[in-house]
């Protein structure tokens, strides 16, 4: 007897496919007017089909000034990775052994979730004014030529930038590492020991072959999350953009379709960064457990 579904399953497969429509219909309708011809606008319909607009990109001659921003963002990217990595393995490892006023810490660390961003931004940025004026007060107190005849500001990607963006990533960076070690059977650890290996030791050869796979997940949110960060970013990078930060202001001008182009290259660089990540991380696994 053929089984009758109830009319609600229709009636939430219809919510849901409206849900993915609304989730991926901009991405899609950028990747498809991304191939318009030379003649394309910024809607449908679309005017022709060629590659013209990344060629466009590759040449670095159309509207959006690619080059020194996108190498910005990376570069940034790379050190909040690397940080972001770092700093939330060394505090895993703190808050496993436990001291006076950790909870606390735990909650002053990750309230910049809660925090609006553009606040976080405009209070950095506040901080940073601040320092310049010190340091100009104390070029001229001192009579420090260089200061008085090259400083501008301290504000710049790798100082108040990179300051803002590990604002975001971090407390991402600690719960995952908390949860990852409160789930840590320290027993693989006191045999390590057992066998009389240092601390060290310990850590290299036991600890973090075992949590190197979340330590991907870590990298990841860290590279993603200053990859397109613009918030953060709107009041602390100085004279210098970042990527979404050149792309806000070109889209506030005229723009043409070369910005698709550049969504459509960002959007599969992220794509194949997140399967290497995944086909990396399940190697680990498997590594783990042959071992």
């Amino acid at each position: 007897m053929k089984e009758t579904r109830p009319r609600s399953f229709y009636v939430l497969s219809c919510v849901f496919a409206l849900f993915l429509l609304f989730l991926y219909g901009p991405m899609i309708s950028i990747l498809v007017l991304s191939f318009q011809g030379p003649e394309g606008g910024l809607v449908f319909p679309m005017n022709g089909v060629s590659l013209h607009w990344f060629e466009k990109l590759r040449e670095g001659g159309g509207q959006v000034e690619i080059g020194p921003a996108l190498r910005r963002s990376f570069r940034l990217a790379l050190v909040v990775m690397v940080l972001t990595v770092t700093f939330s393995v060394l505090a895993g490892l703190a808050f496993r052994r436990g001291f006076r006023g950790a909870t606390l810490l735990l909650y002053v660390a990750i309230a910049s979730l809660i925090v609006p961003s553009i606040v976080v931004s405009l209070g950095i940025a506040l901080e940073f004014r601040l320092i310049d004026e010190g340091i100009k007060a104390l070029g001229a107190a001192w009579g420090i030529e260089w200061i008085q005849r090259d400083f501008v500001s301290a504000l710049g990607p790798f100082t108040s930038g990179l300051g803002a963006h590990l604002t975001w990533t971090l407390p991402f960076g600690l719960l995952i590492m908390f949860a990852v070690f409160n789930r840590f059977d320290p027993a693989y650890e006191e045999a390590a020991r057992d066998l009389g290996a240092t601390p060290w030791q310990t850590f290299r050869h036991v600890t973090l072959p075992m949590i190197a796979p979340f330590l991907i997940g870590v990298a990841v949110f860290g590279f993603t999350l200053s990859w397109d960060e613009l918030a953060r970013s709107s009041q602390v990078m100085g004279a210098d953009n970042t990527l979404p930060m050149q792309l806000a202001a070109k889209t506030t001008t005229v723009t043409d379709p070369e910005i698709y182009a550049l969504g459509t290259a960002t959007t599969g660089s992220s794509i194949l960064l997140v399967l290497v990540t995944f086909t990396v991380a399940t190697l680990l696994q498997r590594r783990r457990q042959r071992g």
